[in-house]
């Protein structure tokens, strides 16, 4: 029998990975709920024709699709592989695959809202956690299954949303202790630059092209704009786009210098102002690099960069004002963002920043003397557990070596001791291996005294 494993992109969590992980989704989960969102699920599975075209080429080629059982049939499986070639070459074939996993929780989001808009009080806001799948080249802080935690209003124009989003995704680095930058454009003002570059059809070229910019530099995404058609007058108001720099005002007054006298220009600068006389902090900022490589969105885009780390984005979104019209119920506007928590988990774990707390499992360890001490202790251990104390009896009788080791492994911090001469005189002999203390103490003071020790 071959070694187990586990299919490349994906992990096993610990318990101790576990804790970790649940302190981030508790932590995002509080904010979004003081925020107003209301919690949303979704299948792990979507109909192929619901996430098909909306994410670009790029993202479209990231799909994973799930074959069609039945394929085990001599007939369908002869047709199966009559037409493999062109599902590889990304063209679907119903008679071969129909679903994929989702890609994202945004498009699964959509298509709810489309479904359901009639029972939904508008605006609607919502906070998905869920996993999602791509078919990515897996690395350090990218797989292939990984959680997302979206945030999601639709059914408002108001910039306030956008507003509040700068603020929610404050709120919630700050309490996890990670600096980062917070990062805003308007896919208006790359639509202005489309424009000037010759038109709403370069729009995809541009963005799909400058959306590498942090990974392949200034000279290979111009190599790139040439290989999609641009010629070299289009491609130096680009790089001129791209050199924008200095501080936040100087960079506004550059763009707008390059871009103003037209009306998207205009509509996107004035976007980002607005965002940016809420911002309270200096963890907000414009960065005209930023496109978002998903064609979904219209305004406002977000990202989120962990400072003092080297990782990608550990956050995103955006204004998507019609993203229902894919599926035939138009003017909805939304807004979103998303939080990447494997990321986020990484960076803590690279910065130090989890608690010490987060570990606490198993608080009390009762040793297991005997069947008659077994009885008492696991009457006592019921009764701790009723305080709210998480508590384990020792599975089987054994020496004190042994089980002392156990508690030691588990890092559970008070180890008790109930013998017959315990039982006799009703006490308890109370360990704190932490601190390499010990105590005897009557029966009846037990949950006191272990509340005592805890705090």
């Amino acid at each position: 029998m071959s070694k187990p494993g586990l299919p490349q992109g994906t992990r096993d969590f610990s318990a101790a990975v576990v804790r970790k992980r649940q302190y981030i989704f508790q932590t995002i989960r509080s904010v979004f709920e003081r925020y107003g969102f209301q919690p949303l699920e979704t299948p792990a599975m979507e109909n192929l024709d619901t996430l098909m075209g909306k994410y670009g080429e790029e993202g479209d080629k990231l799909i994973f699709k799930i074959l069609n059982n039945g394929l085990d049939n001599p007939a369908k499986r002869e047709q199966a592989l009559q037409d493999f070639d062109k599902i590889l070459a990304g063209k679907n074939n119903k008679g071969i695959t129909e679903r994929a996993l989702r890609y994202d929780l945004t498009i699964p989001f959509a298509r709810y809202v489309a479904m359901n808009h009639g029972q939904l009080t508008l605006p609607f806001k919502r906070y998905q956690i869920q996993p999602v799948w791509r078919a990515d080249r897996p690395q350090k802080g990218r797989y292939r299954e990984f959680y997302q935690c979206d945030a999601d209003v639709v059914g408002s124009n108001s910039l306030l949303n956008e507003v509040e989003l700068t603020h929610l995704y404050a709120e919630v680095f700050q309490t996890l202790g990670i600096p980062v930058e917070i990062r805003i454009n308007s896919r208006k003002i790359l639509a202005a630059l489309a424009e000037r570059c010759g038109g709403p059809d370069k729009m995809v070229d541009i963005t799909v092209a400058i959306d590498k910019l942090d990974k392949i530099g200034l000279d290979k995404v111009k190599e790139e704009l040439t290989q999609r058609g641009l010629d070299n007058s289009q491609i130096a108001i680009i790089e001129q786009y791209l050199l924008i720099s200095g501080n936040q005002q100087e960079r506004i007054n550059q763009l707008e210098t390059l871009l103003g006298e037209q009306a998207l220009g205009q509509a996107g600068i004035a976007e980002i102002k607005e965002v940016l006389s809420y911002a309270n902090s200096g963890n907000v900022m414009t960065d005209f690099t930023l496109a978002r490589g998903l064609n979904y969105y219209t305004g406002i885009i977000f990202e989120v960069k962990a400072l003092q780390v080297q990782i990608g984005s550990i956050g995103g979104g955006g204004r998507y004002d019609d993203l229902t019209g894919l599926f035939g119920v138009p003017n909805i506007p939304g807004v979103g963002i998303s939080f990447g928590v494997d990321r986020i988990y990484d960076v803590m774990e690279e910065l130090q920043l989890f608690p010490d707390a987060v570990q606490t499992g198993t608080q009390v360890l009762f040793f297991n003397l005997g069947a008659s001490e077994q009885r008492v202790a696991f009457e006592w251990m019921q009764q701790v557990r009723k305080a709210g104390i998480a508590a384990e009896l020792f599975h089987e009788q054994a020496k004190f070596d042994k089980q002392f080791k156990y508690a030691e492994k588990k890092n559970i911090p008070l180890v008790l001791i109930m013998g017959s001469e315990e039982l006799l005189n009703q006490t308890v002999v109370v360990k704190h291996l932490g601190k390499g203390e010990q105590a005897t103490i009557q029966q009846s003071e037990l949950i006191t005294y272990i509340r005592a020790q805890l705090a």
